[in-house]
């Protein structure tokens, strides 16, 4: 019989896999993809309200606030204990701010690099010191931003007041630039660490404004807005033993809008 390499390579069935940031848009989905997959699915949050907990009883649902060290670092000890292991830690958890740069506030500025830089970091730096109690092997993924690549073209966001703010693009860039870093300092280990830059994803629940999704649509070579489950594909394959030999890699998912 021959080999059945799309089984052997994208097979997660009982892969256990903590998610961050697990109620937002791609969280959300992140979580359906995985059970789907059959993997035991970890999904971590700040706030969980009762929407979030109709559920799925398949699902392990933690409150977190990655910012505090110590409550992650419980948090993480506790799961080790409960699973023995984590396969796949996905970096999800990120926040924006969106009012003019000029009006920037001290609380704002941080609140950003807190959550998507430090909060980052704390759960790496958990997870790998866990495996390494074990002496196993796992896999990372960060979820970063196209405008940790390119800066945002401010003549899209003519009725939208989600302007991208230049403290989010420099987190998700250092976000790159840490995925680098680890994919030299984790290979060792056996821990593989990549990352995910998704471009401009539309949000049916809390729609961005008409005119901006005709800018950022025609500026798009693919001629649309992303959804949510366009990023799934490269989640499934950095999650996947397709990537064992893929570690420090940002993952650009954005129609071609970094092409320019």
């Amino acid at each position: 019989m021959k080999n059945n390499f799309l089984t052997e390579f994208f097979n997660l069935k009982d892969k256990i896999i903590l998610i961050t940031g697990a109620t937002g848009q791609l969280g959300t989905e992140m979580v359906d993809t995985f059970l789907g997959l059959e993997s035991k699915v970890i999904a971590v949050d700040k706030l969980f309200n009762e929407e979030n907990k109709r559920l799925n009883e398949n699902v392990d649902y933690q409150q977190l606030d990655i910012t505090k060290k110590e409550d992650v670092s419980l948090l993480f000890e506790k799961i080790f204990k409960k699973y023995g292991t984590v396969d796949v830690l996905i970096n999800n958890a990120g926040v924006a701010s969106f009012e003019p740069f000029e009006e920037r506030t001290e609380e704002s500025f941080d609140w950003v690099m807190d959550v998507n830089l430090k909060g980052t970091f704390f759960c790496i730096q958990k997870y790998v010191n866990e495996l390494k109690k074990l002496k196993k092997g796992g896999k990372i993924i960060n979820i970063a931003s196209l405008y940790g690549v390119v800066s945002p073209d401010p003549r899209i966001y003519t009725d939208c007041g989600r302007n991208s703010a230049e403290v989010y693009g420099a987190t998700k860039a250092g976000l790159i630039q840490m995925t680098r870093y680890f994919g030299v300092h984790l290979a060792k280990y056996g821990i593989n660490i990549n990352a995910i830059s998704p471009g401009g994803v539309f949000n049916p629940k809390s729609p961005q404004g008409e005119d901006f999704v005709k800018n950022y649509e025609y500026r798009c070579p693919q001629g649309k807005m992303a959804d949510a489950k366009d990023m799934m594909g490269g989640i499934i394959y950095l999650s996947s033993t397709a990537s064992s030999y893929t570690t420090g890699h940002n993952l650009i998912i954005d129609g071609g809008m970094s092409c320019w």
